[in-house]
């Protein structure tokens, strides 16, 4: 068993000594790894009466590539994980390169933890479609991992066309793990035919938790994998207890 923590992206500010020291912190304390949200874009719920959403523009968000790169200095272990990064919302070449520096630059600490995201006005911004989100990132996850091992790639797919042509520098890790989050059926497929982790975003509902890991192994099974080839990384709130909990 691993033992992380979650980057506190609204409540850190911008201070970034306060930053710095937060990392090594969490680095001298002996967690393995530390984790970031993502998100690009908040609305503006003064012009969206009704509107329903878990964040706002008044909500900080750090970008989690740009800040793992700063980090990735300032620490020596400490592993850096997304969880998750909103793939289908951003340029998945881009997205590659950006990934592989950050592995270089920690010496292989980056684990790529994706998803698909729940913001439409996100989608609408950066100029993707919000609706084929879910096959575009499959596709994506293909491309992800041809970039990271070839020196050059011929692809030719529904949303990416490469001819002859590759990242330079490959990244330390050659593939970067990708992670998967999210709870619905098809994402649950999704993870057992493509990701190399799963994290469940189910609460502290134990027996919601028991379920969905079952029906996910019963998926894994299926595709010929081994169960110890999929790792499992769920999340504890202090707020909702004491130790004991």
């Amino acid at each position: 068993m691993k033992l992380g923590v979650v980057f506190p992206q609204t409540e850190i500010g911008t201070d970034p000594v306060v930053i710095r020291d937060f990392a090594q912190a969490v680095e001298q304390l002996g967690y393995d790894h530390l984790m970031i949200y993502d998100h690009v874009l908040g609305a503006n719920l003064a012009s969206r009466p009704g509107w329903k959403g878990f964040f706002t523009h008044k909500d900080m968000f750090h970008e989690p590539l740009v800040l793992f790169a700063y980090l990735a200095g300032h620490t020596r272990r400490l592993g850096l994980v997304t969880g998750i990064v909103i793939l289908p919302q951003r340029q998945t070449a881009l997205v590659a390169k950006q990934a592989a520096e950050v592995d270089v630059l920690s010496g292989g600490r980056l684990r790529l933890g994706v998803g698909v995201g729940w913001n439409e006005v996100e989608y609408v911004a950066l100029g993707k479609d919000f609706h084929t989100r879910g096959v575009q990132m499959a596709e994506q996850v293909r491309v992800l991992r041809a970039l990271w091992t070839q020196e050059s790639v011929t692809f030719r797919g529904r949303w990416h066309q490469i001819e002859d042509a590759g990242i330079n520098p490959l990244p330390v890790q050659r593939p970067i793990p990708i992670w998967m989050g999210g709870t619905a059926d098809v994402v649950l497929r999704r993870i057992a035919r493509l990701a190399d982790g799963w994290f469940p975003s189910t609460g502290p509902a134990v027996e919601a938790q028991r379920a969905l890991l079952t029906r996910l192994r019963e998926y894994i099974r299926a595709r010929g994998r081994g169960q110890g080839e999929v790792g499992l990384e769920p999340r504890v709130s202090v707020a909702q207890g004491g130790p004991e909990e």
